[in-house]
């Protein structure tokens, strides 16, 4: 089969985690001829398994083709094309008549235990670190609150982001819908390393920010210090010549709130254009979502531009539906959502991701074939993702040492984000390529049956977050031997996960030396064979251990037995430092002066 060749400068695009196939289609080839190429280059794929971009790169090294990989905004430009959507020339035709003042989207940020949730509850007057496992948010929740600002009513949009650091996705998915973040500080405190992980995520999405210094009415509060720390982070107070705005706040006693609030709100007329077009189909992202028992997929979505009514058909990453109803963060229903409001949305056919795009399609059809679309490139992606690429000297390799120990696991979360965030945390433990951790399903909602048999069938671990088994489920689990794991609180999930990981590793062994004896005669014994009179030089010589021989500084026999020991005429299991004594050896190669060494194999703890 003749593979058709580029000359070297041809280029052929092709999707993240497209196939043998796929590219196949590009160039006009057979894909079983790929097959035999890529086999000959030492890779092993079937014509219809996802690869990855290095794959494809050697591919087109060898056949003449500059592979280009479709970024995912390019990918989604062309899905969308095709269903005559055109976002960025529908954004080119706005004018300035069309573009009105929209609400400026806050997100809150900074190191765990500053008073971040407490900041917000101050805010909205609300009350939701009761409800948090540890004291830590695990979850984004947005929301919209009005002040007086210069006689003006001005509303806000606060985005609530975890502040756990294994969430770091999660957040820095925040930062990019926000418009300006607030970095809580305890003034009690400092600068933590959360703190300055939360500023480059600010900094890197290239929004202003205003530091609110918290816990300033706690004994041994220093406001100064932190002004001064910060300025090593190029954060430099309005009073010490910068343009970054600090506000001291206690949201403990609800002192600096509107202060606060002010200094957003001056940032935000200062330093950017916040204008939308409210008079257009809407988009925006989905900041959180979740599986209800009663109402469903329950997604929650800050509009970015246009309008969403009810009724509208959407389509949110992987997921699409018809917007049934729209409710507040107070739960009041709305009509409709303009820019910048975040509402949550019941509808869904099933749960998007934490920070999927949205828009409004022209009918449900459209908007269930883009889901589609979308759903095959994002399992052809991670599968490329996924893959663990095997050479053939691996592959053999692998098959003379026996099969690679793999851990499979199932995750089921409360809501999107943690689900994801805890698959990334997961995916990350390293304990060396010998074992294999593979999660071979992620979702939202109880555990149900339907998880139970794909653990059966694949050996998993199902790990539930936030969650618990569906009625009759953790009875089947039992029955069929499947391992439910429940944790509320990320790291834990992380600790238990590496350590088995670790406990699946074969254990390795390393020699522990026990004693060392000098051989001052060789008795020769018909009945007991060659006798080596000696002097424990250190440690221990036992009874049945294993000794090498060394003479010179030279090893002349190894894995050599000490059949006997004996003190004067007693025979004994074992003879310390400074004595001397008879030692019976499995070997006859032994002379005066030669040094007996004793060793084990100890099992080595794992780092």
């Amino acid at each position: 089969m003749q593979v058709p060749r580029g000359n070297g400068s041809t280029v052929v695009r092709i999707r993240a985690g497209a196939s043998l196939a796929d590219f196949a289609d590009k160039i006009d080839a057979n894909p079983a001829s790929l097959v035999t190429v890529l086999f000959h280059l030492g890779e092993m794929a079937t014509a219809t398994q996802s690869l990855d971009e290095d794959t494809f790169k050697a591919l087109g090294d060898e056949l003449g083709y500059v592979i280009e990989i479709v970024s995912p905004e390019e990918e989604e430009r062309e899905l969308l094309g095709s269903f005559d959507i055109d976002l960025e020339a529908e954004e080119a035709g706005e004018t300035d008549e069309d573009l009105h003042p929209r609400p400026p989207v806050v997100t809150v940020m900074g190191h765990v235990d500053h008073g971040k949730t407490k900041l917000l509850d101050a805010i909205r007057s609300t009350d939701v670190v009761a409800g948090e496992a540890g004291g830590i948010t695990q979850h984004i929740g947005a929301y919209q609150v009005t002040t007086q600002h210069e006689g003006d009513e001005r509303p806000i949009t606060f985005l609530d982001t975890p502040g756990h650091e294994a969430f770091t996705a999660m957040r820095a998915r925040g930062a990019q819908v926000t418009d300006i973040a607030i970095l809580v500080v305890a003034a009690d405190d400092g600068v933590m390393p959360q703190t300055v992980e939360a500023l480059n995520h600010a900094q890197a999405a290239g929004v202003p920010i205003v530091v609110a210094v918290n816990k300033v009415d706690k004994e041994g509060a220093n406001p100064a210090k932190i002004r001064q720390q910060l300025t090593e982070y190029n954060l430099v107070a309005e009073e010490y010549g910068g343009d970054t705005m600090f506000v001291d706040v206690s949201a403990k006693n609800r002192t600096g709130i509107d202060d606060l609030l002010g200094a957003v709100l001056l940032t935000a007329d200062a330093a950017l254009d916040l204008r939308a077009n409210p008079d257009k189909d809407a988009r925006g992202v989905a900041i959180e979502a979740n599986l209800d028992k009663g109402r469903g997929s329950v997604a929650t979505v800050l509009v970015e531009s246009g309008t969403l009514h009810v009724g509208d058909s959407i389509v949110a990453g992987t997921a699409h539906g018809r917007v049934r109803a729209m409710f507040d963060e107070r739960g009041d229903t709305v009509a409709e959502a303009g820019p910048s409001r975040p509402v949550q949305v019941i509808g869904l056919q099933s749960v998007p991701r934490a920070g999927d795009s949205f828009i409004v399609a022209p009918d449900d059809r459209t908007a269930r074939q883009i889901a589609d679309k979308r759903a095959a490139a994002d399992r052809a992606a991670n599968l490329a993702k996924r893959r663990k690429r095997i050479s053939l000297e691996d592959f053999t390799k692998a098959l003379e040492e026996g099969k690679v120990e793999t851990l499979n696991l199932i995750i089921k979360g409360d809501v999107s984000g943690a689900v994801e965030a805890l698959e990334d945390a997961l995916l990350k433990i390293d304990v060396g390529r010998e074992v294999e951790l593979r999660i071979i399903h992620r979702g939202v909602g109880a555990i149900t049956q339907n998880d139970v048999n794909l653990a059966t069938v694949d050996s998993a671990v199902i790990i539930g977050f936030n969650v618990r088994p569906a009625e009759r489920v953790a009875e089947l689990a039992d029955r069929e031997g499947v391992e439910l794991k429940f944790y509320s609180v990320i790291y834990d999930a992380i600790d238990e996960v590496e350590s088995a990981l670790k406990g699946m590793l074969k254990p390795e062994f390393e020699e522990a030396q026990l004693g060392t004896a000098e051989v001052r005669q060789v008795f020769r014994s018909s009945k007991f064979g060659n006798i080596a009179g000696s002097i424990v030089r250190s440690g221990t010589i036992r009874r049945n251990t294993s000794a090498r021989i060394t003479r010179n500084g030279v090893v002349v026999a190894d894995k050599v037995n000490i059949d006997s020991l004996r003190r004067e005429k007693d025979d004994v299991t074992e003879v310390r430092e400074g004595f001397e004594c008879g030692i019976g050896l499995s070997t006859k190669d032994v002379q005066e002066g030669d040094i007996i060494e004793t060793f084990e194999m100890r099992e080595k703890p794992r780092a």
